[in-house]
């Protein structure tokens, strides 16, 4: 396990990182004894130099929800991050929202759904029926995911490991969600959440498409997943919270001048472009 010491070296690294917009080398390469519990103790080490920086925790964030991801990440669970205030983008119904691509180092789209709660979630014994009953919306969401921690090494092009992924936020880096119009809330318990659907479109060219049933079967599922998995940390998840619960689509690179449109049929089409 790693020291305090070091924990907070590698925290401040990422802090640098997503000030400069510059990448830094794999933590796991330059520390080959990392776990997943370093890696969640560098997060959060990070998320607090953020807070004290003076960003605010608006939600968390689950990732390598689908069965293909957590294999190829050699790993037998999801994982989670946490949502700041400046991640947040909001989109107007009817409108091209502008996103800085210079707030950004590599992002890349993931189509998710969030969870909006009313009530706290905490563990250890969350269950699907607990997360329904705490939630007052689920929403079309947009995740755009980063990496201050360089995703392929930059001397041997190793693809980073799972403990790099999870000591960088999760990947983490904004959340793009819609605002105003009534359609892009759902009711938890009417909606039938495996079989929300979405047409991502980069450019007009439809990129990606995507059941909310690939995120374990249903998306609600990896919420409760999340708030038992905070109760060793003495976390909850807190009403007003945004919960990412995963995503339904594979990642799609975003660069200046990119136009998406994320088409969730009745549930409403967030549409943004990188500027």
């Amino acid at each position: 396990m790693f020291d305090d010491a070091l924990v907070q070296q590698l925290a401040a690294e990422l802090q640098q990182s997503q000030q400069t917009r510059t990448q830094v080398e794999h933590f796991s390469k330059r520390h080959p004894g990392m776990s997943v519990e370093d890696g969640y103790r560098i997060g959060r080490a990070w998320v607090e130099l953020e807070k004290a920086a003076g960003k605010k925790v608006i939600g968390h964030k689950i990732g390598l929800t689908s069965r293909a991801m957590q294999i190829s990440s050699q790993i037998d669970e999801p994982d989670y991050g946490t949502l700041l205030d400046n991640m947040l983008y909001t989109a107007q119904a009817g409108e091209v929202l502008e996103i800085p691509v210079k707030n950004f180092i590599a992002p890349r789209v993931e189509v998710e759904l969030a969870f909006v709660l009313k009530a706290p979630l905490a563990g250890p014994n969350v269950t699907v029926d607990d997360v329904l009953a705490a939630t007052d919306h689920i929403t079309p969401a947009i995740e755009i995911i980063d990496a201050r921690i360089e995703q392929f090494d930059r001397h041997t092009k190793v693809m980073r490991k799972v403990y790099d992924t999870i000591s960088d936020n999760a990947a983490n880096a904004g959340i793009v969600i819609g605002a105003g119009d009534p359609a892009f809330r759902a009711d938890p318990h009417t909606t039938n959440r495996p079989w929300c659907g979405a047409i991502l479109r980069q450019n007009g060219a439809v990129e990606e498409t995507g059941l909310a049933a690939g995120v374990q079967g249903d998306p609600a599922i990896g919420i409760a997943w999340l708030a038992n998995k905070l109760a060793p940390w003495g976390e909850t998840l807190q009403a007003g919270e945004i919960v990412l619960a995963g995503s339904f689509t594979r990642p799609v690179a975003a660069k200046a001048g990119d136009l998406f449109e994320a088409d969730y049929g009745p549930l409403g089409c967030l549409k943004f472009k990188f500027v």
